[in-house]
């Protein structure tokens, strides 16, 4: 009787839906996949994104711990893109049944070769194509976007990436936030001071390699008449040609200051009751540098 119960929930177990545990509209279906590297590990937050023939996004996310995505879309054909930090993109197609479970099974992503480093030498900032900006909360509030309109600095590569070194120089009176009023207010005795202290500086000679395009920049920055250790957050991009068939190389990079490891008081400027820009904020540097001639 016992062998007569199991074998029948078997059956019924069998004849399941591969959707039984999750729920679908009737004109929808599930895409699946597993993320794997070239050793079959999972990839953990790898990104994915769904597009629809005509190139719209329709759903995005991320693997689980288990390198495992799932997503409900309506029944239709659809294009998949994977990305992970250190790993070569992956594209796919995929068409999805009504109730039906379109799994692409592993997906197994390629190590990306990290792009060409700049020569050895000396380079420097070119400024007409690199910014310096900064987006900060308006009394916890709004976003406020701003940049510093006047830098230069100098990029000495070494033979080994790592012992490279550079040194940027800011001019602080040059912050702009396209509001005339907060801008000087920001370049008062309340916030940069200006006046005493003209320019922002960062310097560093450690270059650390993070994987595939990834480096972290760590330096000393100079600011308020203060110099504290920060770290850049750094996407080198590779090489390129100027329009005049001069070799320049790009990156990207992060970090995020709080005002008060920098003495600019937040306190001083409440009693005033002027509360102009918010006590942390992100820094986003776009760089290009060209050799120096």
């Amino acid at each position: 009787m016992f062998g007569r119960w199991l074998g029948n929930r078997t059956n019924r177990v069998q004849r399941m839906s591969p959707l039984a545990a999750v729920r679908t509209p009737p004109d929808a279906g599930v895409l699946s996949c597993r993320v794997v590297d070239p050793v079959n590990e999972p990839v953990r937050g790898a990104e994915l994104a769904v597009s629809d023939p005509m190139g719209r996004r329709v759903v995005t996310g991320g693997t689980d711990p288990y390198g495992t995505f799932v997503a409900t879309v309506p029944a239709g054909e659809y294009r998949l893109a994977v990305s992970a930090e250190g790993y070569a993109p992956y594209r796919a197609t995929a068409l999805v049944g009504e109730n039906a479970l379109a799994s692409l099974g592993d997906v197994t992503l390629q190590v990306a070769q990290p792009p060409e480093p700049p020569a050895p030498g000396d380079w420097e900032v070119e400024p007409l194509h690199s910014s310096i900006g900064f987006t900060a909360r308006h009394i916890g509030l709004a976003r406020i976007h701003g940049r510093f309109n006047s830098f230069a600095g100098v990029v000495r590569i070494a033979e080994r990436v790592e012992q490279s070194a550079m040194h940027v120089v800011i001019d602080a009176a040059s912050i702009d936030t396209g509001v005339r009023m907060r801008d000087d207010h920001l370049r008062s005795a309340d916030f940069l001071d200006v006046q005493r202290f003209p320019t922002l500086e960062f310097y560093s000679d450690r270059f650390v390699h993070k994987g595939g395009s990834r480096w972290a920049v760590t330096g000393a920055l100079s600011l308020h008449g203060v110099t504290r250790t920060v770290t850049l957050d750094t996407e080198y991009l590779g090489l390129g040609n100027g329009m005049e068939g001069e070799v320049r190389a790009a990156c990207r990079s992060t970090t995020e200051l709080h005002r008060d490891d920098f003495t600019v008081s937040w306190q001083s400027m409440l009693a005033r009751g002027i509360a102009a820009i918010g006590p942390s904020i992100r820094v986003d540097l776009d760089v290009q540098i060209v050799p120096r001639g």
